[in-house]
């Protein structure tokens, strides 16, 4: 498959010169053109060859990953951005927009879920986790107590997902 101008030489009999050589010699071998598909669609194809597990899969999965999640509420609304690094350069950028009413602390857990979430897909076993929230860092490491209802389911389906990680460790980053 291809983007180049061959579709003429092998469609059209009345082009001149060299166009008409190559027209000839390449009709012995049966060529028929079909168009390149979309770039973007090989774009897709090559991420996800990338992020694929391989032979490497075990040692990248016992490498240091970092997540760094940071989550917002206003009056317009609420989200969460979420970075994971990973060995070999991998990084993972999301931008999440929740489609319901949120706290600030609300929107701290479900930036914290959906990094976590996140890096047990890609297969991380060492997580470095780095929030702004104290409260949240607080709640998880268990220095502070969970009182209001939703912080503790919250808290408790973080607790359970802290499960599928051989190492988890989540420091305060201060907003500075």
């Amino acid at each position: 498959m291809t983007n180049l101008p061959i579709q003429k030489v092998l469609q059209k009999p009345d082009v001149a010169g060299r166009m008409v050589r190559w027209a000839v010699k390449l009709s012995e071998f049966d060529i028929q053109y079909e168009p390149r598909g979309s770039i973007k669609g090989q774009v897709y194809a090559d991420f996800v060859a990338e992020l694929s597990p391989g032979g490497d899969q075990e040692v990248e999965s016992r490498s240091q990953w970092s997540l760094s999640v940071d989550g917002s509420s206003n009056q317009q609304g609420s989200g969460a951005g979420i970075v994971l690094e990973g060995p070999n350069g991998v990084l993972i950028e999301q931008a999440l927009r929740f489609a319901f009413k949120a706290s600030n602390n609300q929107a701290e857990y479900e930036a914290l879920i959906a990094g976590m979430l996140l890096a047990k897909e890609m297969g991380a076993q060492n997580l470095l986790v780095k929030s702004d929230s104290q409260l949240i860092t607080g709640q998880v490491s268990g220095e502070f107590q969970a009182k209001d209802p939703q912080m503790a389911a919250y808290l408790r389906y973080v607790q359970l997902l802290k499960g599928a990680f051989s190492a988890l460790k989540l420091v305060h980053v201060p907003r500075e």
